[in-house]
């Protein structure tokens, strides 16, 4: 999860809108397997996971829209990313282990060591992925994805829209490859193979780094909005009835499906909104409101299951009914209060104070755009 680091934050204001919607998704889906299901809405979230798949080719694209045509010293850029990342999961992580104190149980320390230096998704052990902060196991990811997006760089940004298109054809075949052909492994192995690997994950963020570079060069989608949301929708209204026919134990279920095949509609919603953004058009994301609830995603995400984990334990899990649409309606208000929070007292001012700490880079040299077909 990343938002443009350079002055002018929001300059592509529906991508920081959108990313409420994708968090939401994502606590949507954990209330409904955890604290029971609302009728109808439970069924098209079920799956609502998928919602860190768009996280991953967002920040592809943004950091590709904002670094082309940049210098920035790497060491420069990885620590922005620390300042961006690292405080609000420390405080994630504190905050998880005091409740599961509470809880009574106990949490392993080397979970906890493994999340605070962002390589708890290497270890294929659930205690250790899934462990400190379970929600954090996405930084883990990132944390990689940012070691590489200089390499990235270096190799595609001077490239064209040939390279760039076969390159993004190409991360999307390798994750249809890997989805049956990893499916022999015992299914924790796979599960982490497949859904928690930064190296297999990596793959989402490399569809976005070249639709961020083929943005920030002209490219204009096939698609619409309008037309990119409703593929967004049907996708994942078609995982129902795929749901009710095949078992999420099944390799071939939609579990997996949904985090790997969302990956490409994933990336005509996010290059429609900025192109929509870019052409100066409303798009309905960039609102005041959408903006706030957009700079506060990151914080929700990390802190919503922490809320519901300790409501669950509190109170226990709901009666099914108007119980249920109660309990939702508390963790929704509450775990957004809490982000808000977070984000206004700890994320965005630790941030500023971290970057502050590394001083000001040279100015940057930036390169004039080329043509979408350009070198």
């Amino acid at each position: 999860m990343t938002s443009i680091p350079a002055p002018g934050r929001d300059r592509l204001p529906s991508l920081t809108g959108l990313r409420f919607w994708a968090a939401l998704l994502v606590v949507l889906y954990h209330l409904s397997r955890q604290a029971g299901t609302v009728p109808g809405l439970s069924e098209a979230v079920w799956y609502g996971r998928s919602g860190v798949t768009f996280f991953f080719v967002l920040s592809g694209a943004v950091l590709a829209w904002t670094y082309d045509g940049v210098r920035v010293p790497v060491r420069i850029f990885l620590w922005r990313r620390f300042a961006r990342v690292w405080p609000l999961l420390a405080f994630g992580v504190a905050a998880s282990v005091a409740v599961y104190a509470l809880m009574d149980r106990a949490v392993s320390a080397k979970a906890v060591v493994a999340n605070l230096l962002l390589v708890h998704a290497w270890f294929p052990e659930p205690v250790v992925f899934k462990g400190g902060n379970p929600a954090a196991w996405s930084l883990s990811d990132e944390a990689w994805f940012y070691l590489v997006f200089p390499v990235l760089m270096a190799l595609l940004a001077g490239r064209g829209a040939k390279v760039w298109a076969w390159t993004a054809a190409g991360a999307v075949g390798a994750g249809l490859v890997l989805w049956p052909a990893l499916s022999g492994l015992p299914p924790v192995t796979r599960a982490w193979a497949l859904d928690y690997l930064p190296l297999t994950r990596g793959l989402q963020f490399l569809l976005g780094v070249v639709a961020g570079l083929a943005l920030k060069r002209g490219w204009r989608p096939p698609v619409s909005l309008p037309v990119a949301a409703a593929l967004v929708v049907a996708w994942h209204l078609a995982l129902i009835p795929w749901h009710h026919a095949v078992p999420d134990a099944l390799w071939y279920s939609p579990y997996t499906a949904s985090q790997w095949l969302s990956a490409p509609v994933f990336a005509a919603l996010i290059c429609a909104a900025a192109r929509a953004d870019l052409d100066g058009r409303r798009t309905g994301l960039g609102g005041p409101w959408m903006i706030r609830l957009g700079h506060w995603s990151f914080a929700w995400y990390l802190l919503h299951e922490i809320v519901l984990r300790a409501a669950l334990f509190h109170w226990g899990r709901p009666a099914p009914g108007a119980a249920t649409l109660l309990f939702w309606a508390g963790v929704l208000l509450v775990s957004q209060a809490a982000a808000g929070a977070a984000y206004h007292g700890l994320e965005h001012p630790a941030e500023r104070w971290l970057r502050g700490l590394a001083g000001r880079p040279a100015a940057p040299s930036v390169r004039p755009p080329a043509g979408v077909g350009g070198r």
